[in-house]
């Protein structure tokens, strides 16, 4: 069977490795990327939109307890109540812009007794992780227009913590202040627009842009394409009966054991080459005689005779066990070999003109 080859553990765990690498492209990692694409488009939608739409109550686009999704973030909502500067947080090592900068979180309790935070915008750090001073949020009751963002997650759900007179956390996130605070807080939270009151500086919004997303996807698709067709062309060139693969190239150049080397092929045939010369003048004494015009017979007898005894006999050739013991997979000659098997050829072509004669 041709295919056999096809169960040496080489071959399968090439196979196997393939066909692993090949599920998690088509599977796991193209699909993943398609996904970040198509959240990426829904971003950019969402956000073009809310240039051009009203703000509505919090209330209508998020009723109490309802948590964002991408059908509801970055719309633009009416918050109306007051700050509680008490529980103020900063969100700690942010970039905005490209440089450092801490966010200040203030919790914001509305008409209806309901507490939202309200991100005010971001500062600057000073000495790398010191706040610097900024302006507290207007006391009383005022109506803002913020955009609606999802809860940030922290991998390690680490807690509040305390620092330089202030109360940190590692990622805006309703749950963990709550928790911090003792606070009753609404899922997600609202980030302020420019010249809303209690603003610092207004989070920049992300450009709409759909990123690279989509050609990683396709490029996952190629690579588990050319995998296939990688393994597939190595089976081709091993089923190949006149082919030998490139990675076994230098192992087949290599003689095998009874092999005869070049150098000694070459030896063999110059010294066949006595023998077919002694054979010429043998030949010659089979004539005619040219005074009695009669053959000599015993002469060309005993000339057989030796000559059969000098010259390799018909069913046992001289290179006999040369090629008995030459590979059975085809291979190139090299130069010396060649010049061995044309000498060898002609030994035996004017063997076979003398016995005739």
């Amino acid at each position: 069977m041709r295919l056999k080859f096809l169960l040496r553990p080489g071959w399968l765990g090439a196979i196997a490795l393939v066909v692993v690498f090949a599920g998690l492209c088509f599977t796991t990692l193209a699909p993943w990327q398609f996904g970040r694409s198509e959240e990426a488009e829904i971003r950019n939608k969402a956000i073009a939109e809310s240039f051009h739409a009203a703000p509505k109550p919090i209330d209508e686009v998020l009723p109490a307890g309802r948590t964002p999704d991408v059908t509801t973030e970055w719309s633009q909502v009416l918050l109306t109540g007051e700050y509680l500067h008490t529980s103020e947080t900063l969100a700690w090592q942010r970039t905005v812009l490209g440089e450092p900068a801490f966010e200040v979180i203030t919790p914001f309790r509305l008409d209806d007794g309901t507490t939202v935070l309200v991100d005010r915008g971001f500062v600057r750090p000073v000495d790398g992780t010191r706040a610097p001073d900024f302006a507290a949020a207007p006391s009383g009751r005022v109506t803002l227009t913020a955009r609606i963002r999802a809860d940030e997650t922290d991998s390690k759900q680490r807690p509040l913590f305390d620092h330089d007179g202030h109360r940190w956390a590692y990622a805006v996130n309703s749950g963990t202040i709550s928790e911090g605070t003792g606070l009753a807080l609404r899922p997600g939270y609202a980030a302020l627009s420019d010249g809303q009151p209690g603003v610092l500086g207004a989070l920049p919004l992300p450009r709409l842009e759909s990123g690279p997303y989509f050609s990683y996807a396709l490029q996952w698709i190629a690579f588990g394409i050319m995998a296939i067709i990688t393994i597939g062309y190595l089976i081709y060139t091993e089923l190949r009966p006149d082919s030998v693969p490139a990675w076994r190239r230098q192992d087949s150049d290599e003689p095998e054991p009874g092999t005869p080397e070049p150098d000694s092929a070459h030896a063999n045939s110059e010294e066949a080459r006595p023998d077919s010369e002694a054979a010429r003048p043998n030949s010659e004494t089979a004539r005619p005689d040219s005074e009695t015009g009669r053959p000599d017979s015993e002469a060309a007898h005993a000339n057989t005779s030796s000559s059969q005894g000098s010259a390799p006999s018909p069913a046992t050739p001289r290179y006999a066990s040369s090629r008995k013991s030459a590979p059975k997979r085809r291979r190139k000659l090299s130069v010396a070999e060649a010049v061995a098997e044309e000498e060898r050829r002609e030994a035996e072509s004017l063997e076979r003109n003398s016995r005739e004669s």
